[in-house]
């Protein structure tokens, strides 16, 4: 977790220096998944919400990504991916069918996690960022 952390900050105090990367992986499943694009329109959106740092979606197929370190791009990616894996083990222990969002918390940052069905979405923002608005929006 203290790896998190330090690159939640770290995210933080480069994010002014540097600029915004948004990577389609597939941009022909994109415009055939309805879901993805209005997905990333959302993200897009909550993008613009200030404390929020950036964003990595990712289905089967396709990535999108907003993050304001083009040299931490991978290490962002590592972590989402790493959440995810850690939600679904521990949603396996507690016989939990289901995960639909999860919240973690640092020092200064936090990372919302969401599922919509084949789509994973992973937003990082500051901890003062009111993520049942970000949840809602995503949701809508």
């Amino acid at each position: 977790m203290k790896d998190a952390e330090k690159l939640g900050q770290s995210a933080t105090s480069n994010q002014t220096e540097s600029t915004s990367k948004k990577v389609v992986t597939n941009p022909t499943t994109e415009n055939e998944d309805p879901a993805f694009a209005n997905l990333g329109a959302s993200l897009a959106e909550i993008k613009n919400l200030k404390g929020v740092t950036g964003y990595i979606m990712r289905s089967n197929t396709s990535a999108l990504l907003d993050l304001p370190d083009r040299d931490k791009i991978s290490q962002y990616a590592f972590m989402s991916h790493q959440l995810h894996e850690s939600c679904l083990e521990i949603a396996k222990q507690l016989s939990v069918s289901e995960v639909e969002n999860v919240l973690l918390e640092g020092k200064n940052q936090k990372a919302l996690l969401i599922n919509i069905g084949e789509n994973k979405i992973c937003i990082f923002m500051e901890k003062n960022v009111d993520h049942v608005w970000v949840i809602k929006r995503i949701l809508i």
